[in-house]
């Protein structure tokens, strides 16, 4: 990869923030409004659900990692706080697979928000709990599972 490549190290930074907030996420909203039963609560209480807005924002940090990677914050947080206290990377990497991932991580948070505000009973924690093991598993065992879909597309496309 050139120069221009990213830092595998990045993404995994990354990955332990957003799994800290999908832990937060998930405990919230098993606390929540999220296991009550169907017809049980109204629009309003389930958008009020702090498992439910913190869910909407990782989902939104997910978005911008999507959108515009270079200012995304958990990048920008890496780039220019942790990355000049490292030595430099070995190797650097594709950048289209992390973004990938991201996109993947917006479309789980996604379903579970919609489904949650639908009244799908455990949409939200399940949601949550999905994302956490994409995240953890790529934090502890850098093991990134879009990345892992990402490549699985590609070489379908040949």
């Amino acid at each position: 990869m050139s120069e221009r490549g990213l830092d595998p190290r990045g993404p995994r930074f990354a990955a332990g923030i957003t799994t800290v907030l999908l832990v937060v996420a998930l405990f919230l909203a098993l606390s929540g409004t999220a296991a009550a039963p169907a017809g049980t609560t109204t629009l309003a209480e389930r958008a009020a659900d702090p498992g439910f807005l913190l869910l909407a924002v990782i989902a939104a940090l997910f978005l911008w990692g999507v959108a515009s990677p270079a200012t995304a914050p958990w990048g920008v947080l890496f780039r220019r706080v942790i990355a000049p206290r490292l030595t430099p990377p070995a190797e650097r990497e594709d950048p289209r697979p992390p973004r990938f991932a991201q996109g993947v991580g917006l479309a789980v948070t996604v379903v579970g928000i919609v489904l949650h505000l639908a009244g799908v009973p455990w949409a939200l924690p399940i949601a949550a709990a999905a994302a956490l093991v994409a995240a953890f598993l790529n934090v502890a065992f850098g093991v990134c599972l879009g990345c892992m879909m990402y490549l699985g597309l590609a070489r379908l496309r040949g």
